[in-house]
């Protein structure tokens, strides 16, 4: 089974968190589900330039990440591959991007996350955003 070694931002602006919708894909199971934007890391990339790269690429949008930024690996069995995500959250004061390979995107509050239809992979994620919202 092919597997992936893919980076992904928790990008949040004024205590609401970036949702993209992706395009179609071979997969039906990830055709138009939202996702956090992001990328696979190349090789001699760590996974915060991998991060950095993807987010300029996809959107235009420059941003500075660190490993401190790090917030949660995730691995997840596709049928026809597996990923493992490293989730980075990162605090942005300008919200501005270019939504390139994307087809939309929500600014949601935590506790309206649940309400968009998302990747199976992001979905651990989305629970624990949601959890850390009501401690």
């Amino acid at each position: 089974m092919k597997k992936l070694e893919v980076v992904a931002a928790i990008i949040v602006h004024d205590d609401k968190i970036l949702c993209m919708q992706r395009d179609f894909s071979k997969y039906d199971y990830i055709s138009y589900t939202f996702e956090f934007p992001g990328g696979k890391v190349e090789q001699d990339e760590s996974n915060s330039q991998a991060l950095k790269r993807e987010l300029f690429e996809e959107m235009e949008m420059d941003v500075n990440i660190t490993e401190q930024n790090y917030y949660l690996t995730v691995t997840h069995n596709y049928p026809d591959f597996e990923i493992t995500l490293h989730f980075y959250m990162i605090k942005v004061d300008n919200p501005y991007f270019i939504q390139k390979v994307h087809i939309s995107h929500k600014w949601l509050k935590r506790d309206e996350l649940a309400t968009l239809n998302w990747a199976p992979a992001d979905e651990l994620i989305i629970e624990r955003l949601i959890e850390e919202q009501h401690e």
